[in-house]
C-alpha cells in the first residue's frame, strides 16, 4: 500500500494460526486415563516466580486460589504464565459458582476450574454450562490467552479438554451426591475437608477422625466410582498417603505458603536453640 506521498505503508493482515487441532497435552487429563493418582499443589501465595518454582518441582497439578487466597485475576494470570514452561496441568479454584469468572480464569488458560460449594443437580450443571462452549453449554467465545498458551486451534478441543471440577464440601451435599456427580460434564470431585467437617458439626481440619467424616469420604468415593467421576481430596503430606490408599485420584501434598513456613521453621530451628520446628504444623 501507498500512501498519499508515495510513501509504502507496511501492511499486516492477521490470519487466524490453525494447528493440530488440540490442546497442549493436560498431564493431569493423561494421567486420569491411566488410572494413576494426580498430586498437586495449592497456590495461596501471590507470586508468577513461586508458581514458576512449584511448577518444576514435580508436581502433576497446581492450583491457583481465587476464593481464600490472597490473589487477584492479575496476579493469577501471572501465575499461570509463570507455570507455562513445563506440562504441569494449571488449575484455578474460582471464589463461587459463577459464569463470568469461571469464563475469565478459562480464557485466561486455566486447563480447569475448581468449582466451590457446589450442594445440588443444578448447580453442578451451571458449572458446566459455565465451561463448554455451546452446544455443550453457555461459556462466550473469547479465549484471549488460552489461545496461546494452550494451543494453536484451542476452539476445536476446548470443551474436551477443559475439565470442570466441583467441590463436595457439605453435608447437603454429601446427601444428594449420587445425583450432583451424574451430571454430563461433571470430570471430577474435589472434596473440601474443612468445610465438610464444619457442616457436619466437627472441627475444620484435613482429616477428621468421627464415623460421620469416615462415611462421608466414603459415600463421595463410591459415587465417584458409580458414575465415573475422578475422586479428589485436599489436604497435605500427611493426609495423602491415606487419600491414595482410598483410591483417590487427584490428591493435594501441599500448598505453597505451608511449604515457606514450614522450611522457614526448620531452618531457624538448626541455627537457633529451642526453636521448635514442629510449631508451623497447624499451617500444614
Amino acid at each position: 500500500m501507498v500512501d498519499g506521498h508515495g510513501e509504502r505503508i507496511e501492511t499486516y493482515e492477521f490470519q487466524e494460526v490453525r494447528g493440530v487441532g488440540r490442546l497442549r497435552e493436560n498431564r493431569l487429563q493423561r494421567k486420569w486415563e491411566h488410572g494413576e493418582p494426580a498430586l498437586g499443589c495449592w497456590l495461596t501465595v501471590p507470586s508468577s516466580f513461586s508458581a514458576e518454582i512449584l511448577a518444576h518441582a514435580g508436581f502433576d497439578w497446581l492450583c491457583v486460589d481465587l476464593q481464600h487466597g490472597v490473589i487477584d485475576y492479575a496476579q493469577m494470570v501471572g501465575m499461570l504464565q509463570g507455570m507455562s514452561s513445563i506440562d504441569v496441568a494449571p488449575l484455578v479454584r474460582v471464589p463461587w459458582n459463577e459464569p463470568g469468572i469461571i469464563g475469565k480464569c478459562l480464557d485466561a488458560g486455566a486447563y480447569g476450574v475448581i468449582v466451590p460449594m457446589v450442594n445440588t443437580r443444578e448447580e453442578a450443571e451451571a458449572a458446566v454450562r459455565a465451561c463448554r462452549y455451546a452446544p455443550g453449554g453457555a461459556r462466550s467465545y473469547g479465549p484471549l490467552r488460552a489461545a496461546y498458551s494452550a494451543g494453536p486451534d484451542y476452539f476445536s478441543s476446548a470443551n474436551t479438554g477443559v475439565r470442570c471440577i466441583i467441590m463436595i464440601e457439605t453435608a447437603q451435599a454429601v446427601d444428594d451426591v449420587d445425583n450432583i456427580v451424574s451430571v454430563p460434564g461433571v470430570d471430577a470431585v474435589y472434596v473440601g475437608p474443612a468445610d465438610l467437617s464444619i457442616t457436619l458439626g466437627l472441627q475444620p481440619g484435613a482429616d477428621n477422625p468421627d464415623e460421620s467424616f469416615s462415611s462421608a469420604v466414603r459415600r463421595i468415593l463410591d459415587a465417584c466410582h458409580r458414575h465415573g467421576v475422578v475422586p479428589g481430596i485436599a489436604g497435605n503430606a500427611r493426609t495423602a498417603p491415606k487419600r491414595l490408599e482410598q483410591g483417590f485420584l487427584m490428591v493435594e501434598v501441599a500448598s505453597d505458603s505451608a511449604l515457606l513456613a514450614a522450611g522457614a521453621a526448620r531452618a531457624l530451628a538448626e541455627v537457633r536453640p529451642g526453636t521448635d520446628p514442629a510449631a508451623q504444623a497447624a499451617y500444614l
